[in-house]
């Protein structure tokens, strides 16, 4: 199954809700100690306690709705084909290409210039369009807090003699000699217990 454009750019800017969250803190204003709490923020003379809580707070919000589509997306995938696990191996997920966003916040990223947060989102634009046109944009690390785990996966269709070999997202724990029901999504099984096959 090929992942629309729209739906892998979803996918993919939901992985990043944890440096929405880093750049929503780093955008606190501390002059806003100084003054009362105030909560009526839409009223004349309050406001949220951010340097800029407009692209900051849409930012988040929309990272928090594209993370929540992803879940959404992989609880309704139908898996089609029933395979035999013949070996599965627990991986960590590719880190390195998807903490460098991180490591490139803390080197001055601000919403208040302009200038580095455009150049910040061409950045993210090629990492977009790299991991789109490699299949692996349902690669997201994130997933790992809500029980999805990465698997080096070889398997058989049915009663079929021949290995296939293939990376696997499971909710669920995989083990030699498991039966269950595959989708293929870009370069990746999303796998299900065999009771999910349509």
């Amino acid at each position: 199954m090929r992942i629309r454009l729209l739906a892998s750019l979803m996918i993919f800017i939901g992985s990043y809700l944890p440096l929405s969250l880093i750049l929503l803190a780093q955008n606190y204003d501390e002059g806003a100690l100084s003054r009362p709490m105030c909560w009526a923020f839409w009223e004349d003379g309050c406001s949220l306690p951010l340097k800029n809580p407009t692209l900051s707070i849409t930012v988040l919000a929309t990272c928090v709705v594209c993370f929540l589509v992803t879940l959404l997306t992989l609880k309704i995938v139908k898996p089609k084909h029933e395979i035999v696990v013949t070996s599965a191996s627990h991986v960590p997920t590719d880190l390195m290409n998807y903490t460098l966003p991180y490591i490139v916040s803390f080197m001055g990223l601000d919403y208040q210039e302009p200038g580095k947060f455009v150049g910040f989102l061409i950045f993210l634009m090629w990492v977009f369009f790299i991991t789109h046109k490699s299949g692996q944009v349902l690669l997201n690390p994130v997933l790992i807090v809500f029980g999805w785990r990465l698997y080096d996966l070889t398997y058989r269709y049915g009663a079929d003699t021949i290995d296939h070999t293939s990376r696997a997202l499971s909710s669920e724990p995989i083990v030699t000699g498991d039966r269950l029901s595959q989708i293929a999504v870009e370069d990746v099984l999303v796998l299900k217990p065999n009771g999910s096959a349509t």
